[in-house]
């Protein structure tokens, strides 16, 4: 196969700015050893999460021009409100301002003290904003999804006999909905079978419970099951990503991701009374129900980036790119988890630091040395993220401690990715000088976000 180019031009650049080891030494102490905490100027090469950091074309540009700022009724959200049901097939459609809005109205409303929301896996905010109302997020990954090592092609998968033995376990009525994250991204990136989502769907019919989707990259997971599930080759991308919110009542999406934008989500409904709930909730809490926390100019991006982003010559190259990087990896003997997933590479970080105990936090070492040596800005997903304390105090680790290296769409070229394997390496072949970390500070809720940390 030939080499799989960019499918666009560069139009316009932003510089770089360079800095030297030792002033990135500097920062990062005056960061409390939180990349988080540094000052994006300071970042060489920022891989800390591909949220809100797309490129936009030339046509998503030429939309923030014919945005129609009405506060009521712009013609610009019915842009948007057709894009979205084109994917979707939902019937009511509410844009809020990013996903996480979209999940705080929708547990607002279906949370609560007692209630359970089972998922193949929460991410950060998803799981926090389940737990702010009392409920209790739940994991239910299928047992590969757990080893990084292990090759398989849908390791995002629900474990259906886990999920039916729950809902028995838990009583259904404790139970509003049962989610499914596409591709599952504290999992790696690891993408949801199609199988998979009609095998939670069937499951759901039979217990009389609401399916949702968090859509965050849903395009990304609808090219991993036309490469790698029997009967959908043949298939476009657009048809295969109507075909799974089929199986949904519901979604949430950070249009942060897959849509290319910089801001924007939405929250998509077939029920119309939480759909007339919801809106109440976000006219309190975000704005009308035709903006929604967003300008025109937005909406108009959004719905010209979910028509790029079922283009199969950018998805091509979207998930070649960050498998390439992921080979070079592998070939220099870094542990990740395998096969890459789609939009990020994720570090194992147990088996790169074997010494370094979860309690010592491996990633957020690993994170640490990766800014120091090359001005890369990573993100730990492991015990910093996700620990929990148990009742004796100690921390509760989750199952994997890894590193994300999360690729930004339409940003980065192959040099800059080259660059980041090799930094990558310096840093694997020199690990046994890397030291773990202690917290100094932390926030009751999120805290990989604000917490400081002191080397130990």
């Amino acid at each position: 196969m030939k080499t799989i180019i960019e499918p666009f031009r560069i139009k316009s650049v932003e510089p770089i700015r360079f800095t030297t080891k030792e002033e990135r030494e500097k920062i990062l102490e005056d960061a409390g050893h939180n990349p988080f905490l540094i000052h994006a100027d300071d970042v060489l090469i920022d891989l800390l999460t591909d949220s809100g950091t797309s490129a936009m074309s030339a046509s998503q540009w030429a939309g923030v021009m014919e945005g129609d700022e009405s506060y009521a009724g712009s013609k610009s959200f019915y842009k948007f409100e057709s894009a979205v049901k084109k994917i979707t097939g939902h019937e009511f459609i509410i844009p809020t301002h990013q996903g996480r809005a979209s999940e705080k109205i929708l547990f607002t409303i279906l949370g609560g003290q007692g209630k359970f929301i089972p998922n193949n896996t929460h991410f950060d905010t998803t799981r926090a904003n389940v737990e702010f109302t009392g409920a209790e997020a739940v994991d239910l990954l299928n047992e590969i999804g757990k080893k990084p090592e292990v090759k398989a092609d849908f390791k995002g998968n629900m474990d259906i006999e886990k999920l039916e033995e729950f809902i028995n376990n838990v009583g259904k009525e404790n139970i509003p909905l049962v989610m499914i994250t596409v591709t599952n991204n504290s999992g790696g990136g690891q993408p949801v079978s199609m199988q998979n989502i009609k095998d939670v769907r069937a499951v759901c019919n039979k217990y009389n419970l609401p399916l949702f989707l968090d859509a965050c990259r849903f395009a990304e997971n609808a090219y991993f099951i036309k490469k790698r599930e029997n009967g959908y080759d043949e298939k476009s991308v657009l048809e295969i990503c109507q075909e799974m919110f089929s199986y949904a009542d519901g979604a949430t999406m950070s249009a942060k991701k897959d849509a290319l934008v910089n801001i924007g989500g939405f929250l998509s409904l077939n029920n119309e009374e939480l759909a007339t709930q919801c809106r109440n909730l976000l006219i309190v809490t975000e704005g009308f129900p035709t903006y929604g926390g967003l300008s025109g100019r937005d909406l108009e991006a959004v719905a010209r980036g979910l028509e790029e982003v079922v283009d199969e010559h950018y998805l091509q190259y979207r998930i070649r790119s960050t498998e390439y990087l992921g080979e070079k990896l592998v070939n220099a003997g870094v542990p990740i988890i395998e096969p890459p997933g789609g939009h990020a590479i994720y570090i194992d970080a147990k088996r790169f630091l074997p010494n370094v105990q979860p309690h010592e936090y491996p990633g957020q070492a690993i994170v640490c040395e990766l800014y120091l040596e090359g001005g890369i800005r990573s993100v730990e997903i492991g015990s910093v993220m996700f620990g929990k304390y148990g009742k004796d105090g100690k921390l509760v680790s989750p199952n994997m401690e890894l590193v994300r290296l999360a690729i930004p769409r339409r940003v980065y070229t192959q040099s800059h990715i080259d660059y980041v394997a090799e930094v990558v390496i310096d840093v694997f072949n020199n690990r046994e000088k890397l030291k773990g970390y202690k917290i100094i500070y932390e926030a009751p809720m999120l805290r990989h976000f604000t917490a400081k940390f002191q080397k130990l």
